[in-house]
């Protein structure tokens, strides 16, 4: 044996014995390390008071104050926070990011309550670039497809819109997928934001688009081969059996490295099934998350136009990784409270705070720029969302209220409940002389039991006359 297996060998002994020290979460080594955290957490205050001279610049102090509380904040969640549904790749994994969602959720309630100036200004200490007016790029114009007046590049339409949004979108709908677990959610959700940017780009000029770009490229080719990968994810992830053996228990490197990846896909699966038209609750509930999910998607585009945020900021990138990783959490926690109410009575933690952050969004959104926001939509928009809402109300209606009543009684009807009634009447008054052999107080027994009955009794014969 080399030295390499020896060591190597050494290590998960040690793990296997001391849990404490095992690196590999979920490796039969879970522990949350509260004492060794607090101890960590008290040794870099103690530096930075004692050891550590102070600056004199105030705004450096005031950074660098607010980004310690954050800190601290998050080690005390990371160690003492509630698991949520999720244990893989860690537990701590998604209770860091269930203070993050707090932390993130307390930032838009502080820029709430700022002035619009200040509130835009008070970007600039995230990143100095920020806080100036930007302006918007049209992805309208010239919708032709081949352009023969360009003798160059006849097709310069279709390269100019190949931007860095066109991965995001697949990117984007290939998680979401992940998230609701349904085909057909998804595609409503999908075409339903389509509708809303043709809706809404009176409002906003980015989301005024060529017809093909809405179509074709988003609908079908983004978003559609999203979707399509996603549900092959989830086919692999529903069939795919999982075997979470020790890493110690395995002979081979190649398997060690193939069960540390493993660590990073699921524990278990769940097929969320979501019958919407089981009852008026679930129906209700869908209607709810479409409308979230299409809220979100719009507070995307409203949050970086108010608050003078180019799309390639990294505060963007940073709001879209961090409604990836709590965004399946809420989804799970959502799917838990409707499939299983019983059981969970009550909205998990991370799908409250989520729809929270949404709500905010918009109010911010509101706040900062009304006027865009009411800006008088056109006639016939209006007409058309008009006769969707309707059309939806009447099947709501229909589905759950008059399809559910119970159908009249007819005649047939009426003949069949007096013929049963008549068969239980009669098996009774035959079963009730099964009670008259039971003893008296005085020992003696009143009629012959049911099974002389059953071998042709006379006095049997003679009561069923009478």
């Amino acid at each position: 044996m080399s030295c390499g297996d020896w060591y190597l060998n050494f290590l998960f002994y040690k793990w296997y014995y001391h849990p404490s020290l095992c690196p590999f979460p979920h490796f039969h080594c879970r522990r949350a390390h509260t004492v060794t955290v607090l101890f960590i957490l008290t040794c870099a205050l103690v530096y930075v008071t004692l050891l550590e001279e102070t600056p004199q610049d105030t705004a450096y102090n005031t950074k660098r104050g607010i980004v310690a509380s954050i800190l601290v904040f998050l080690c005390f969640g990371v160690t003492q926070a509630k698991d949520g549904p999720f244990t893989r790749p860690h537990p701590a994994y998604w209770r860091f990011w269930l203070c993050v969602t707090v932390v993130y959720e307390l930032f838009l309630i502080f820029i709430l309550f700022q002035t619009v100036h200040d509130g835009r200004q008070f970007m600039k200490y995230i990143d100095p670039k920020l806080g100036v007016p930007l302006p918007e790029r049209d992805y309208g114009g010239n919708c032709l497809i081949y352009d023969p007046g360009n003798t160059t590049d006849p097709f310069h339409n279709i390269w100019d819109k190949m931007d860095g949004f066109v991965p995001a979108h697949f990117l984007g709908w290939y998680i979401k997928t992940l998230m609701i677990r349904d085909w057909w959610m998804c595609m409503i959700i999908s075409v339903m934001f389509e509708f809303l940017e043709y809706s809404l780009e009176h409002q906003l000029p980015n989301f005024s688009e060529c017809w093909w770009d809405h179509w074709i490229m988003d609908v079908l080719v983004c978003n559609g081969l999203g979707i399509y990968c996603g549900m092959k994810t989830l086919a692999w992830l529903s069939m795919k059996p999982y075997q979470w053996q020790g890493l110690w228990n395995i002979p081979t490197y190649k398997g060690k490295i193939k069960r540390i990846a493993f660590q990073f896909t699921p524990y278990s699966w769940v097929k969320f099934e979501w019958k919407p038209a089981s009852n008026l609750r679930r129906w209700l509930a869908v209607l709810g998350i479409i409308f979230m999910f299409l809220l979100a998607e719009l507070n995307t585009f409203y949050l970086k136009f108010v608050l003078w945020m180019p799309p390639e900021h990294y505060l963007v990138l940073l709001r879209l990784v961090f409604f990836v990783n709590v965004g399946g959490v809420a989804m799970r926690e959502i799917y838990d409270f409707m499939d299983d109410p019983k059981f969970h009575k009550k909205l998990g933690q991370q799908a409250w705070l989520v729809s929270a952050i949404t709500v905010t969004e918009f109010l911010i959104v509101v706040k900062y720029d009304p006027h865009t926001i009411m800006l008088p939509i056109p006639s016939l928009i209006i007409q058309c969302w008009f006769l969707g809402i309707l059309l939806i109300l009447i099947w709501t209606v229909w589905r759950f209220f008059i399809r559910s009543l119970p159908s009249p009684p007819t005649s047939g009807g009426r003949c069949l409940d007096i013929t049963l009634r008549y068969k239980e009447t009669r098996r009774r008054k035959q079963e009730a002389p099964a009670d008259w052999d039971r003893p008296l107080g005085n020992g003696s027994t009143a009629a012959p039991s049911g099974r002389s009955k059953l071998n042709g009794s006379s006095e049997t014969l003679r009561q069923r006359k009478s």
